[in-house]
């Protein structure tokens, strides 16, 4: 599950589209890997963001984005 998790993520923010990271989607870093938290992925996502020039959306941002009330 982890390297597509990951391989969908990259070709996600490639491609100018959006993705989302957390251990909900994924619990590994790698295959021998599990993650130790959820910003352990959110970083990983972040590096992504940076190496297509990406920016990363804030919360609120990212409500907007997805049509949520901001609570």
């Amino acid at each position: 599950m982890e390297a597509n998790q990951y391989r969908l993520n990259e070709w996600s923010i490639a491609a100018g589209g959006h993705t989302r990271a957390g251990l909900e989607d994924n619990v590994r870093l790698d295959r021998d890997t599990l993650a130790a938290s959820n910003a352990a992925l959110v970083e990983r996502a972040v590096a992504l963001c940076e190496k297509y020039q990406r920016p990363v959306a804030t919360w609120q941002q990212a409500c907007d984005i997805l049509g949520l009330p901001m609570v």
